[in-house]
């Protein structure tokens, strides 16, 4: 079993503002086209992992190093899982908006939203939460 990969606490919060950012551009304007570029940055987070994911190259090479060392890191699972989370609902919002159900597509960019600004301003990941909740509701697995 591999290690689990940490990273720095502080970059996931930071995607979720840009990530806040471009889902109110969408909501405002309709645009599927960019809600699919979210919808791809979702995926690199989730499928490729954290350190690929664009927002947190942004983060990793303008950002942080203006911040400083971190004190604090964290498992990269959870938000990762939550990138996945927000593909699900970026995937669905952009096949509204392009195949002529808007309110398909303004209902998932919304419930996305909710959730990024959560993070963003709170700090709470809906994503993440989601994901201990299904870590622990599994059975333990046997050797």
């Amino acid at each position: 079993m591999t290690p689990a990969r940490r990273i720095d606490v502080r970059g996931p919060r930071f995607g979720a503002w840009i990530t806040t950012v471009v889902l109110a551009v969408v909501l405002l304007t309709g645009a599927g086209w960019l809600l699919a570029v979210q919808a791809v940055v979702f995926a690199v987070g989730a499928f490729a992992g954290l350190r690929y994911a664009p927002y947190g190259l942004l983060f990793r090479t303008l950002v942080a190093p203006r911040l400083g060392p971190t004190t604090e890191t964290e498992d990269e699972a959870p938000p990762r899982f939550a990138q996945l989370v927000g593909f699900g609902f970026a995937l669905v919002g952009t096949i509204g908006y392009l195949a002529g159900a808007p309110l398909v597509g303004a209902v998932a960019t919304g419930l996305a939203l909710v959730a990024a600004l959560l993070n963003a301003a709170v700090g709470f990941c809906l994503g993440c939460e989601l994901y201990l909740l299904v870590r622990r509701a599994r059975p333990a697995a046997h050797p």
